[in-house]
């Protein structure tokens, strides 16, 4: 079913779109929490610091994947908003032969480079082969990932928020399943997690698949549609790799900042990543909150409604504030109590540690909640490029702090790089936001 956001109220619009989007983030996130968990109780703290040791690499390609997907969905909701179906369905046809394509590269450039990379990282001696092993099984699995993006990003763009929810639900039953069944029965360790993640979001990418098949006449493709067009890839490309390059040279400093606290030993690797579990449920619905921008904002500016795009911003942050605060007082008050999903409650150390990051970030979640806001409305109205160099601030802070201050105050300071690159990223993101609304608004303005 698709859902036209360009009429009706916007912040229950917003919400309306919003809630199945926040509910399905969860469910994904129940694919790494599944993992830690079982990694983190059956096979112990270091197997649960093996998979910590590479989330950051994970983010860096498994992000960019997501972001490019992102913006190739941008087109289509503002095709949809203005009401041109065969444009859009060209862009959708062009958009999966590029995705196809960009799935291969990346597949095979990883899977060779996977190990160098961990060294490089200065991944701890009695991590680095688990650390492998979970690795490679996600770089592999990539072209699923892709095809889950690229087709939900292309549902969510018309509107439906509801049915990529659906189908994470029963994949995250199953990767539960899988868990299980991997670990516990095949004794096959980081590995088996791995796989079950990854063949959990494949099953999520071929229900899209049937669905969009089954469900949306709008897109049933005439012969015209499936033609590759270089005018249509280049504007999908010169909106996606942006979203992409941000996500993953946010990611960088991210691989900076784990390399700085691979080299502060295994307790305190174990710490952050129990910390980063936590940290990426309760950032969910900053990411529901985003797509819902991107998608309110592509649609009615394919309408010429610019006013109700700043009412749409006003209204999400309003909704994201109000988040904010609720969330951070649980990581500073619960931090440790949840960490014990992960860690067993004798491991007062690591505990600790884990309590003292979420206690600092939770202090900035009202940052972090523009700092996402911001950024998905302008990649939304189709100004990526610009947005990319919020990315470029934040692994500017993060890089800064790990080569710099980490070295020097220790895991007290990798617990205040984020705040960081959040403060450096929004400095930067508001006043883009304001340029590319006048720029907007001249331009749709009646002549």
């Amino acid at each position: 079913m698709t859902k036209d956001m360009t009429h009706g109220t916007p912040m229950k619009l917003i919400l309306q779109f919003t809630i199945p989007l926040l509910m399905g983030n969860l469910f994904q996130q129940m694919y790494n929490l599944v993992d830690s968990i079982i990694v983190g109780k059956a096979l112990g703290i270091k197997a649960l610091a093996s998979v910590g040791a590479s989330s950051s690499i994970t983010f860096l390609i498994i992000g960019f994947v997501m972001g490019t997907c992102s913006g190739f969905a941008i087109p289509v909701a503002q095709c949809f908003g203005a009401g041109r179906e065969s444009d859009m369905r060209k862009y959708i046809c062009n958009s999966m032969f590029l995705a196809a394509i960009l799935a291969l590269l990346l597949t095979t450039a990883t899977s060779l480079l996977c190990f160098p990379i961990l060294r490089w990282m200065g991944t701890p001696e009695d991590i680095i082969q688990g650390a492998y092993e979970y690795l490679i099984v996600i770089f592999l699995g990539i072209p699923f990932t892709f095809l889950y993006n690229i087709l939900s990003g292309i549902i969510r763009s018309l509107g439906d928020s509801r049915t990529p929810f659906m189908f994470l639900v029963i994949s995250t039953i199953l990767n539960i399943l899988g868990d299980l069944f991997f670990v516990l029965n095949l004794h096959m360790g980081v590995m088996g997690a791995g796989l079950a993640t990854i063949l959990a979001q494949a099953v999520s990418g071929v229900l899209c698949l049937i669905y969009m098949h089954h469900h949306f006449k709008i897109l049933k493709m005439q012969p015209e549609d499936k033609k590759l067009r270089l005018v249509l890839m280049r504007r999908l490309l010169n909106l996606g790799i942006p979203m992409g390059l941000q996500f993953s040279i946010t990611a960088v400093g991210s691989i900076m900042l784990q390399s700085a606290i691979n080299g502060l030993g295994s307790v305190a690797v174990a710490a952050y990543t129990a910390a980063i579990k936590i940290k990426q449920v309760a950032m969910c619905p900053y990411d529901a909150l985003a797509n819902a921008m991107a998608t309110f904002g592509a649609q009615n500016l394919g309408a010429g409604e610019t006013k109700r795009i700043r009412v749409g911003l006003k209204d999400s942050v309003i909704i994201g504030v109000a988040y904010s605060i609720f969330a951070g007082i649980v990581l500073v008050l619960c931090g440790s109590t949840i960490a014990t999903l992960f860690v067993d409650s004798s491991n007062v150390e690591i505990l600790a540690k884990t309590q003292q990051y979420l206690s600092t970030i939770g202090c900035f979640y009202i940052i972090l909640c523009l700092l996402n806001i911001f950024r998905s409305t302008v990649q939304g109205l189709g100004y990526s490029g610009p947005a990319f160099f919020s990315g470029v601030f934040e692994m500017v802070a993060r890089t800064g702090m790990a080569v710099f201050v980490i070295p020097v105050y220790g895991y007290t300071a990798a617990c205040f790089t984020d705040p960081a690159a959040w403060i450096s990223a929004i400095i930067f993101l508001i006043p883009l936001y304001c340029n590319v609304m006048k720029k907007i608004e001249v331009k749709v303005a009646p002549r």
